[in-house]
């Protein structure tokens, strides 16, 4: 394990120097992994696997994403599979299903976790409210997690490109001795960059709260806030889209994405430096209120309630479309829409 500083919190991470492939190769060479679902995470992980030279094979049910798997070259009969076949022939069962799609297969899939096979996922969801899921695995078997920190098309995108994208990692439940090894290997056999210890509950509560939080929900209405006020004050769709987005995701979030905020602000004018330490606290103050009641309704369950109830309505992936065409057709986007196709790669 190498041991990381971070202002002097030591932690200690698992790197591809610490567990080289060809280890994780070695851990895993008579397991057959079942990546079950071929939608979000499932292309990326099964992909990358299999480049990575360990043997997989893919359970999906027929329709679009399907026929996306045997465009990837997965092949019916042999690599790709229907669900139960998947789970009835690998050892380790990767379940990358919807959250809502996980609850849904759980009996189908329990039958086939017979003793000495893992049931690995990408989130702790359906395994930290298993009072709300149903999902209460075999204790004959191992459940494990490696959640990359990122999307399955950035932890595909990224592999090609020879890069890793970190995830965090967690044991369950080690019914074999060997659920470290595994969970490492299958770490490693993904892509990861490197892998920090968690549990379900901690990986489970804090992507919800990062989901609702920076990552999406509070980025998208602090935006649209900026620019309504924007707008409201005479600034044109261009001008007010230009100084709160295009700015930010183009030039402003690569400087702090490389180096941190310390050095964006360094590489900005004197104006925006005192402006910007000037008024982050006072953000920090107006939004952490917001975080805290965000985070106690994620740790109480409320929000995996939410969720479950949503997901789980027949109509629900057409009201989901219905509410991502409003956010579409607001103005603020109408807008990104016409200012990125002035970008200068579009030339």
């Amino acid at each position: 394990m190498a041991k990381l500083n971070f202002g002097g919190v030591i932690e200690e991470v698992m790197t591809r120097e610490e567990f080289p492939l060809d280890k994780a190769r070695e851990v895993l060479k008579n397991e057959t992994i079942a990546v079950i679902g071929y939608g979000i995470q499932g292309p990326g992980q099964a992909c990358n696997l299999r480049d990575n030279g360990f043997n997989v094979i893919v359970g999906q049910r027929p329709g679009k994403t399907y026929d996306k798997a045997v465009a990837d070259g997965w092949k019916p009969g042999e690599t790709l599979f229907s669900i139960e076949e998947a789970a009835d022939k690998g050892t380790i069962i990767c379940m990358l299903l919807s959250d809502a799609g996980q609850i849904q297969a759980w009996p189908t899939i329990k039958p086939y976790l017979t003793a000495g096979k893992a049931l690995y996922y990408s989130h702790g969801f359906a395994i930290n409210w298993s009072d709300r899921t149903g999902v209460v695995p075999p204790t004959d078997v191992d459940v494990v997690l490696v959640a990359p920190k990122g999307s399955g098309t950035s932890l595909r995108t990224m592999f090609l490109e020879g890069r890793g994208l970190n995830s965090s990692y967690a044991i369950y439940q080690d019914a074999t001795g060997k659920a470290y090894e595994r969970v490492m290997a299958l770490g490693i056999g993904i892509g990861s960059g490197y892998m920090f210890e968690t549990t379900f509950q901690r990986e489970a509560t804090s992507d919800l709260t990062g989901e609702r939080g920076s990552l999406m929900g509070a980025i998208e209405g602090l935006l649209e806030a900026q620019y309504d006020v924007l707008r409201a004050n005479g600034h044109s769709p261009s001008e007010a889209f230009n100084e709160t987005v295009e700015e930010l995701t183009q030039s402003l979030m690569p400087l702090f994405g490389a180096k941190g905020m310390d050095w964006m602000y360094a590489n900005c004018s004197t104006t925006a430096q005192r402006g910007a330490l000037d008024w982050a606290p006072r953000f920090r103050d107006a939004i952490k209120p917001v975080m805290e009641w965000l985070y106690y309704s994620v740790k109480t369950g409320n929000e995996a309630q939410i969720s479950i109830d949503k997901n789980s309505q027949p109509d629900y992936r057409e009201k989901l479309n219905a509410e991502l065409e409003a956010m579409r057709n607001k103005e603020m986007w109408q807008a990104g829409a016409v200012v990125r196709q002035l970008r200068p790669e579009n030339d």
